[in-house]
């Protein structure tokens, strides 16, 4: 679907739970695309308060509010024949939501504070951690906007729902870490990759990451990811839900 979504500028529409990795789907459908030489430009929805959204998203002219001492622009323009993508987009206000429906209709929006219309050309990729049919079933998400933004939609399963590539992402993520923290620790033991194998990982792989953080963190550089490097949290908790089962490890 990736594939598919990149050559063109198609609406893309990514969900899955927190911590799954939406933005790094985003990122990767824009930097194999025609847009890859212009900005990404990433807002987190739910981590802005709604006062500020608008200005933020569509920028403010000098004087527009108390402290706008000058004019600035929006993260529109600074994605301008780019890509902006909005991550959990279900937490936008409805009153924010009608503005940006009118700039994805028609290409077009004024600063705060400003009567000059604006043009861009942007590539939107939106993101949800809830299902956006069932935010519009109970009128807290626009219908219109809703059909606007779900025109290519992308769900990506959680971390438990991918046992078979959890080897996969923990080694890439491994490999990540050690580059960056110039500490030479790019293997994996067999026992550690069976308890990231059944562990549920309710944070998906951010969770993971951070696992893998703590465990380079403990981990003797040359060595690799051990049990000891493990948290005693992830061990006890695959302890207990393996009991009865073909195996049962026992934290050290």
């Amino acid at each position: 679907l990736m594939e598919s979504a990149v050559e063109s500028s198609i609406a893309v529409q990514i969900q899955g739970e927190t911590g799954v990795g939406k933005e790094l789907v985003a990122r990767a459908i824009h930097t194999h695309g025609p847009r890859r030489e212009a900005p990404f430009v990433a807002l987190n929805c739910g981590a802005m308060p709604a006062a500020l959204l608008e200005s933020e998203l569509f920028g403010f002219a000098r004087g527009a509010f108390t402290g706008a001492a000058r004019a600035k622009p929006g993260l529109f323009e600074a994605a301008d024949q780019g890509t902006l993508f909005l991550g959990e987009i279900n937490a936008m206000p409805l009153d924010q939501q009608a503005k940006l429906l009118r700039v994805i209709q028609e290409g077009e929006f004024r600063r705060l504070g400003e009567t000059v219309v604006r043009k861009v050309d942007v590539r939107l990729v939106s993101a949800s951690n809830a299902d956006l049919a069932e935010e519009v079933r109970e009128q807290r998400f626009r219908e219109d906007l809703y059909y606007r933004l779900n025109v290519f939609p992308i769900v990506v399963p959680p971390l438990r729902e991918r046992s078979g590539d959890i080897a996969l992402i923990a080694s890439a993520i491994l490999q990540r870490i050690s580059e960056r923290t110039k500490k030479n620790v790019n293997a994996i033991d067999a026992d550690v990759l069976q308890i990231l194998d059944i562990y549920s990982w309710p944070g998906n792989v951010r969770e993971l990451e951070n696992e893998l953080e703590r465990a380079v963190a403990l981990a003797s550089a040359g060595s690799s990811v051990s049990l000891d490097c493990l948290s005693p949290r992830l061990v006890e908790l695959v302890e207990d839900r393996a009991e009865g089962g073909s195996m049962v490890i026992h934290s050290r």
